[in-house]
């Protein structure tokens, strides 16, 4: 066992990407592909996104600011369609090898940019049961790849954990590089989600128990 520790990201790790939603807008409303992306991309810690996941903006001043700097950019788009695609679908694989690392008794850590606190109720509800902590961009006025928000997590992770754990404990997953360097520069094992089952494999060499059946678990 390399880890004793997981830290996940939620959307396009635990849920489907947005990024196929973001493409089906475009192409929906005649705006150039990847659009969406560049927007977030520019300026990319004091733009309407970044802002919105510190809430810093609430959801209207969000609407309004997006849709100022995609106008800047010369288009014309709807803030509310972008935010609905952030609604992905669960991907059962991961979810049964989260059931399965929270069974086995590793210490786990959602760690998530988001717009708003997470309920704590229905499905979603019982999938945050399975972790022993949850950082939230919008909670902690923090957001990834900000390097803060990486040390809270391990700090409560150690703290439900009961002993002092360091990043090389810990292994990471995201389907953002942008947001994998700062957790490997901490020294975290850091996962590139593009390929679940691929993901699930390779974390599962890291732990010592195989998740890639995961969903049947």
């Amino acid at each position: 066992m390399s880890v004793s520790a997981v830290v996940f990201d939620l959307g396009g790790v635990i849920t489907e990407s947005p990024m196929t939603a973001f493409t089906a807008y475009e192409a929906e409303a005649g705006l150039p592909e990847g659009l969406i992306v560049r927007l977030n991309s520019t300026a990319p810690d004091t733009n309407a996104w970044a802002r919105y996941e510190r809430n810093e903006l609430d959801a209207a001043g969000f609407t309004d600011a997006f849709e100022a700097e995609a106008l800047a950019a010369g288009h014309r788009l709807d803030a509310r369609r972008v935010l609905a695609a952030l609604a992905g679908e669960v991907r059962p694989e991961v979810v049964g090898a989260v059931r399965r690392l929270h069974a086995a008794g590793l210490p786990l850590a959602l760690l998530s940019n988001n717009v708003a606190p997470m309920e704590r109720t229905g499905r979603l509800g019982e999938l945050l049961d399975l972790f022993d902590v949850v950082v939230e961009s919008s909670v902690e006025g923090v957001r990834k790849p900000e390097p803060e928000i990486y040390r809270r997590a391990l700090a409560r992770l150690s703290e439900a954990a009961g002993r002092p754990l360091e990043p090389s404990d810990c292994a990471y997953l995201d389907d953002l590089g942008i947001n994998l360097k700062p957790a490997r520069a901490m020294g975290m094992h850091t996962i590139k989600v593009t390929d679940p089952a691929a993901a699930l494999a390779e974390l599962s060499a890291l732990v010592g128990i195989d998740l890639r059946d995961g969903a049947t678990t």
